[in-house]
């Protein structure tokens, strides 16, 4: 991790000063800007914790930090400690020790073993820049609490970078939920992981979930989430990767296009590819289309790739939904409020009835793709392919990269739209146990 000091700036400066904000100092906002605010909390921080007081971001630091960025910290146990005692000691409860720790025996603890004492906030930040590097840190601190989660590589990015994906349930119905085709639409990885974390919660609990039993939904469906499509594309938005030969290259294809701000506009992977026109589904249509635009060569967006499936992202998620037998299909974007459910005449079965429920729910309008961006889209293959209902998800109002200021809105939106695509999908499907909460207009 970088080394940062007083006048740095940037996403990694969001990371820390979230960090410690999390142990209970006060760097001030958090808003990437390495002030003295910034400087004397994590003076105080470091002091507090034994490191040289230096006011910079060394590797020790980072390290010692690494409890308050996953949100767990790990200690071992002393005699006479049991699980009651370190819930009151951490703030935090004996379930979610418990379910940290499946492999201990709450009434057979010794002195020496080593305990995952869950922290007490959530694990996703939903406040910060989303690069790759919090994607990381967020999914270790999910799999440490929540033992009802799998996770594991699907492919790799273009620049090399893993694209995770993430599972929860046991049951026979297969979901598949994703994010971040395009870079600047990152805020849909928080969106998808904040729900994950959500949950889980309410399997902890033994809770509802917009109005469903979360342990039925467990019992019933599993879900397999890719929050990531594109780790590079969205480390360039967020300014997390601003030097070195792949944003040299990106920044001159962009200055071809002087209408669409470098790096804000960015939509598309590292090699200038947009990863939603890259599905064997009419994508020589999507090229006739973009190249009238003016897209014929690598780009900010709209660049539908030599081929499809040119594109490593692409192509992992392709073969991730090949190796599955997924039954719905959500594809989050931004921005719009919108749901598109159909590709050119596919109707398949309940698709339209199970859009005009989300949209219900959400309070997003329900319509069919425009002409011009109605092609070689993740969900027009997947219905092309499996005449299963899938769906285009356009969250948020405005222009991307949306503000984290609307995190909260887009989330409550959301919320009754993922647990739908579940129960839905279902077969039978599941039906709520309580009355849904109201609709955040």
């Amino acid at each position: 991790m970088d080394e940062y000091g007083f006048g740095s700036r940037g996403p990694g400066v969001q990371l820390l000063q979230l960090g410690l904000s999390r142990a209970g100092y006060q760097p001030g906002r958090i808003d990437g800007s390495f002030g003295r605010g910034t400087e004397n909390a994590l003076r105080q921080f470091q002091q507090a914790e034994g490191l040289p007081a230096t006011g910079r971001s060394d590797a020790a630091t980072w390290q010692t930090m690494m409890p308050w960025l996953i949100g767990t910290r790990f200690v071992q146990l002393r005699q006479g400690d049991t699980f009651w005692r370190l819930s009151q000691q951490y703030d935090t409860s004996v379930a979610a020790i418990s379910a940290a720790n499946p492999e201990l025996d709450p009434r057979d603890l010794r002195p020496g073993q080593t305990v995952a004492i869950p922290l007490g906030f959530p694990v996703v930040p939903t406040g910060i820049a989303f690069t790759s590097q919090v994607l990381e840190l967020t999914l270790t601190g999910l799999l440490l609490r929540y033992p009802y989660l799998g996770s594991g590589a699907i492919g790799s990015s273009a620049r090399g970078l893993p694209i995770w994906s993430v599972s929860i349930g046991e049951g026979e119905t297969q979901v598949f939920y994703n994010a971040a085709h395009h870079a600047n639409e990152w805020i849909t990885t928080p969106v998808l992981l904040a729900f994950l974390e959500e949950y889980c919660l309410a399997l902890l609990d033994g809770d509802t979930l917009y109005g469903y039993d979360a342990a039925e939904l467990f019992r019933c469906t599993t879900l397999s989430i890719v929050p990531m499509v594109d780790p590079d594309g969205v480390d360039l938005v967020t300014g997390y990767l601003s030097s070195g030969p792949w944003y040299e290259r990106a920044k001159q294809w962009a200055e071809n296009y002087p209408a669409i701000p470098f790096p804000e506009g960015w939509k598309a992977n590292l090699n200038g590819v947009d990863l939603n026109l890259q599905y064997p589904a009419g994508w020589e249509e999507a090229r006739r289309i973009k190249e009238s635009m003016g897209f014929a060569s690598p780009a900010p967006r709209d660049y539908v790739g030599t081929a499809p499936l040119t594109q490593p992202e692409a192509l992992a998620v392709y073969r991730h939904t090949l190796r599955n037998d997924f039954r719905l299909t959500l594809s989050y974007h931004a921005q719009g409020k919108i749901i598109y459910w159909r590709y050119l005449d596919y109707l398949p079965p309940r698709s339209e009835e199970i859009a005009q429920a989300m949209g219900e729910a959400s309070g997003y309008s329900v319509e069919e793709t425009p002409s011009l961006s109605g092609y070689a889209g993740y969900k027009d293959w997947f219905i092309q392919t499996y005449d299963r209902p899938g769906c285009t998800i356009e969250v948020g109002q405005g222009v991307s990269p949306l503000p984290l200021s609307q995190f909260d809105e887009i989330y409550a939106d959301n919320l009754g739209i993922l647990v739908l695509g579940l129960a839905l999908a279902a077969q039978p499907p599941i039906a709520p146990v309580e009355e849904a909460p109201p609709l955040n207009l």
